[in-house]
């Protein structure tokens, strides 16, 4: 084995994705190139969607565009090396490659945590404040919060990826994942890293803590308001514009929480790489279509959209 590269610019890594199963190549391939064909479509078009129906000009669905535009991002940057791994021979990613990947990875993930904390923030003022809303939820305040979430994406990884970069690895390593995560460079720095894992520790635990007590409480909030309502139509509205949020939370928050739960062991790998394919490739494509199926707003624009392309005249 050669001696670890301080320097880095010949360290190379190999993502071994799932080359376990050699006979699932090709279905694996055609299903994760559906899956993120559905999720660009999906995203960008739900960008549109909102950019062109006024009605849907309110904080939800400014919020919502970005989540839609974070969502589009992390999975394109995972998904196009799964596939090219998937029927390629080489696997090999550079050390450069490789952190770019992190970096942008952790930065929309922590983003898409703290955007959707802003969002159920958002459906306690609706909810619990409806007379204050559109005082409340200001332009400003919305600007400011997504603002803050994009920011804190960014000092969260640019953190974590400057402390990878102070690790020492050897030349060639493999990474047993599809791609390129932070406890996997840990795992094969022959240097110490207990400050990295350290930092990983502290804010891992800050953004899955502190984005779950928003919600939390806010959700809190919003039952008790809505078991005080008289009328039971009000209450049906008002479980009605928090369903979708619910949803998408209970799926991403899930799946991490699920991932942190799992023992670090050699049988766990599989149940680790599963999990991880769900909250990186999967979930991506599921928010733009459980925010749309239940809205009318935005399947009537779908449809004028449609009749416009195929019936201009």
């Amino acid at each position: 084995m050669l001696p670890p590269d301080r320097n880095q610019s010949g360290v190379r890594f190999a993502l071994l994705g799932f080359s376990d199963y050699p006979k699932l190549q090709v279905p694996l391939f055609l299903i994760f190139m559906g899956i993120y064909s559905v999720t660009v479509v999906g995203n960008n078009g739900m960008i549109v969607i909102i950019k062109l129906n006024p009605k849907l000009h309110t904080p939800m669905y400014f919020f919502l565009s970005h989540l839609s535009f974070v969502d589009f991002c992390y999975s394109s940057i995972i998904a196009p090396k799964m596939l090219a791994n998937l029927i390629a021979m080489d696997r090999s990613i550079s050390f450069a490659g490789c952190i770019a990947q992190y970096f942008f990875f952790c930065t929309f993930v922590v983003t898409e945590a703290f955007l959707l904390a802003a969002m159920a923030y958002d459906r306690f003022v609706a909810i619990c404040n409806p007379l204050l809303y559109t005082v409340t939820m200001s332009q400003k305040l919305c600007a400011m919060l997504v603002v803050g979430s994009y920011s804190w994406g960014v000092a969260c990884s640019l953190t974590l990826t400057c402390s990878a970069l102070q690790l020492s690895f050897y030349d060639f390593n493999i990474i047993d994942h599809f791609f390129c995560e932070f406890s996997s460079l840990l795992s094969l720095s022959c240097s110490d890293t207990y400050i990295s894992q350290l930092l990983l520790l502290v804010f891992a635990t800050f953004n899955a803590v502190g984005t779950l007590l928003i919600i939390l409480f806010s959700y809190l909030f919003i039952v008790v308001t809505i078991i005080k309502m008289r009328s039971t139509s009000g209450r049906r509205r008002a479980f009605s514009t928090c369903a979708s949020h619910l949803t998408a939370i209970t799926i991403f928050h899930g799946t991490i929480l699920f991932l942190y739960c799992v023992p670090n062991s050699r049988n766990s790998r599989h149940t680790v790489r599963v999990g991880s394919v769900f909250y990186t490739v999967v979930i991506p494509m599921l928010n733009p279509l459980i925010y749309s199926l239940r809205n009318k707003d935005v399947k009537d624009t779908v449809r004028r959209l449609m009749d416009f392309k195929f019936f201009p005249y």
